[in-house]
C-alpha cells in the first residue's frame, strides 16, 4: 500500500499543473496536502511546508502523535456526542483555533479575510498575525472570534498602535510569540532565495513593495532578512509585564516548551500558553510539544489554559492533546492547503473535516464530550518519553 504523503515525501509542485479537486472531495487532510502541493508554486510550497535545519523537529511533531495511544472506554452512552468546547471562556464548536500564519495572500488572493469568514462560519477562533497580508480592520469586519498574534517590534510605537487597533476592532486576545528572536534557518527558503512577490506585503508594517522581503536576488531568504530587521532579540518577562499593563485583552504566550517557563507564565497571570516549537520552524531539534504537554499540565495546574500546536492532522490528534492536558489545539498548515485549493470553501472543508473526525474519535473512545476526553488514559511509546533534568 502506498504510504500517505508527509512533509518529506510530498515533492514541490511544478508550475502550471491543473487545479486539484475541491477540498470536500478528499477523504483526509493528507489527501488535501497532496492537492495543495499540485497547485502552489514550488518556492511558496517550500515556504509554507518547510522547517528549519534538517527539519527534525518538524518530523518529530508528526511522529509524536503516532506515539500516543488512547485507551477507549466502552459501554458508555455516546448518542449525544458533541465536539463543542470552551476556549478562553467562550464556547467554540470544537477545541481548535486557526493558528497564526504569515502572508495568506501567498496561497490565495482572498487571503486572511477568506480564512476569517471560514472560521466564523465554523464557530472557531481565528488568530491573525502581525505579518498579515490584509489589515486587521478588514479581517475583523468579516465577523467571528478574532485573536491577534504579536511579534515584539523594534518600533514599539507601531507595536502599541497595533494593540490599540486590536482593541478597537473587537479582538478578544493578544497572542505574543516568544520563541522568535530571529527567524530560524530554513534551508528550503535559503536554497530558493525566497522573497515575497510584489503583490504580497506585510500590511501592518506599511512598508510597501520595496521592503527587504521583496529583495529578490538575495543570497539568503529575503523574508528571513526582513523579519530580522523589525524584530527585537531582547524580549523578556519584563516585556510581557508591560504588555499586560498596556491592555485589557486576554494575553496568550506562544512558543512555550519548558515547564519552568510555563510555570512562570502561570505565576504571572497570563490567560493561556501555546505549547509550541513553531511548527518545527525555529530551533531544529526542539522537543515536540506533545512530549512535554503532560508535565506542563501538571505545573500549570489549571491556572491558565493550555493550547498546543504543531502536527495536528486528524480528529484523534485533537483527542490525544485534550487527554494529555490541552484545552485545545491550533491548526496551521492544513488551513493553507484548504485556502490554496478552494479559498474560503477550502478552509471550511478543513475545519469541517477536523470537527467530524473529532466527534467520531470521541464517540469511539467512549466520550460523549470533549470534557469527558480529559479523563481518558493514554499509553505512550518509549520514544516519546523525556528525561527529567534538575531545575536550577
Amino acid at each position: 500500500m502506498t504510504a500517505p504523503p508527509s512533509y518529506s515525501s510530498v515533492p514541490a509542485p511544478a508550475r502550471g499543473e491543473a487545479a486539484a479537486p475541491a477540498p470536500y472531495e478528499h477523504a483526509c487532510l493528507q489527501d488535501l496536502e497532496r492537492a495543495a502541493a499540485a497547485v502552489l508554486p514550488p518556492d511558496v510550497w517550500d515556504f509554507i511546508t518547510g522547517g528549519s535545519g534538517t527539519e527534525s523537529s518538524l518530523r518529530a511533531n508528526l511522529a509524536s502523535f503516532e506515539q500516543i495511544h488512547l485507551v477507549p472506554r466502552v459501554l458508555r452512552d455516546v448518542a449525544g456526542c458533541t465536539a463543542a468546547a470552551t476556549l478562553l471562556g467562550r464556547e467554540a464548536s470544537a477545541p481548535l483555533a486557526v493558528a497564526p500564519m504569515a502572508y495568506h495572500r501567498l496561497v490565495h488572493p482572498d487571503g486572511e479575510p477568506a480564512v476569517a469568514r471560514a472560521a466564523r462560519d465554523a464557530g472557531v477562533p481565528f488568530v491573525t498575525g502581525t505579518l498579515s497580508s490584509y489589515p486587521l480592520e478588514e479581517i475583523a469586519a468579516q465577523g467571528g472570534r478574532l485573536w491577534l498574534q504579536l511579534y515584539w517590534l523594534n518600533d514599539e510605537a507601531r507595536l502599541f498602535d497595533l494593540v490599540d487597533r486590536a482593541e478597537a476592532a473587537g479582538c478578544e486576545a493578544l497572542m505574543l510569540t516568544v520563541d522568535l528572536p530571529w527567524m530560524g534557518r530554513r534551508l528550503r527558503d535559503v536554497r530558493n532565495r525566497f522573497s515575497l512577490p510584489l503583490d504580497v506585503q506585510a500590511a501592518h508594517l506599511a512598508e510597501g513593495a520595496g521592503s527587504l522581503a521583496h529583495a529578490s536576488g538575495s543570497r539568503t531568504s529575503a523574508v528571513a532578512e526582513h523579519t530580522k530587521s523589525f524584530m527585537t532579540a531582547s524580549l523578556s518577562w519584563e516585556h510581557v509585564e508591560r504588555l499586560r499593563e498596556r491592555t485589557g485583552l486576554r494575553l496568550i504566550l506562544k512558543g512555550v516548551l519548558d515547564p519552568a517557563d510555563a510555570q512562570q507564565a502561570a505565576d504571572r497571570g497570563v490567560d493561556a500558553i501555546v505549547v509550541s516549537n513553531h511548527g518545527g520552524r525555529q530551533l531544529d531539534g526542539a522537543v515536540p510539544p506533545m512530549a512535554v504537554l503532560p508535565e506542563i499540565r501538571d505545573v500549570v495546574d489549571g491556572r491558565c489554559e493550555i493550547l498546543v500546536d504543531g502536527g495536528v492532522r486528524t480528529g484523534s490528534d485533537i483527542v490525544k492533546a485534550v487527554a494529555l492536558g490541552a484545552s485545545g489545539v491550533l491548526v496551521g498548515r492544513p488551513v493553507f492547503w484548504g485556502l490554496a485549493t478552494g479559498g474560503q470553501a477550502g478552509v471550511e472543508g478543513v475545519l469541517r473535516m477536523l470537527a467530524e473526525e473529532l466527534r467520531d474519535s470521541l464517540g469511539l473512545a467512549g466520550c460523549a464530550s470533549v470534557e469527558a476526553a480529559r479523563a481518558l488514559r493514554v499509553v505512550t511509546s518509549t520514544a516519546l518519553r523525556t528525561v527529567s533534568v534538575p531545575r536550577r
